[in-house]
């Protein structure tokens, strides 16, 4: 291709670029913290329940990794792991709160979503606390920590305000 074709071209997809910036992340959500697999299981997810129960199972799962790395150093980057397993955590709850807000906002049928994010929050809030009272190596990760323990008790706040505001689900009449 000759330079005189190539410049108006070039030209041509910056100007798409600037014009519709969300084109080309429009594929994906794209949150650092998820994998490709699980950014896919999410954008596949047909229902807000559905991705509600994905972020809350991610964030059950970087719990659990959290855990596992205080107790199984890794010889590298054990910081690194520990704040980004945490920062991952709050990332998906939060995420799973978005999706309860949105839904209620759309008056979606969001029960399931709603009662798994209180009984998941009220399971991992002990869990948090534990570590923030007596956690190895707590000075690595408190900050993120006391994010995770704030950003938990406020997803289950506002999980136990949904209840009331959900709406309530279709009842079917007899004929």
């Amino acid at each position: 291709m000759s330079s005189k074709h190539l410049i108006p071209l070039l030209a041509l997809l910056l100007l798409a670029l600037v014009c519709f910036p969300g084109a080309a992340r429009a594929q994906r959500p794209d949150k650092d913290y998820l994998s490709a697999l699980e950014a896919d299981k999410i954008r596949d997810a047909e229902t807000a329940n559905e991705r509600i129960t994905l972020f809350l199972t991610f964030a059950d799962d970087r719990l659990m990794k959290f855990q596992y790395e205080l107790e199984h150093p890794s010889p590298n980057k054990h910081t690194e792991m520990l704040n980004f397993l945490m920062n991952s955590y709050i990332g998906c709850v939060d995420d799973a709160a978005d999706l309860i807000q949105l839904g209620l906002e759309k008056q979606d049928n969001i029960r399931q979503g709603i009662d798994l994010m209180a009984a998941k929050t009220k399971e991992f809030l002990p869990i948090l606390r534990k570590y923030a009272a007596e956690g190895p190596e707590l000075e690595i990760y408190k900050e993120n920590l006391d994010d995770a323990i704030e950003g938990t008790q406020d997803a289950l706040n506002e999980a136990e305000q949904a209840r009331k505001k959900a709406a309530p689900p279709p009842v079917r009449r007899k004929t």
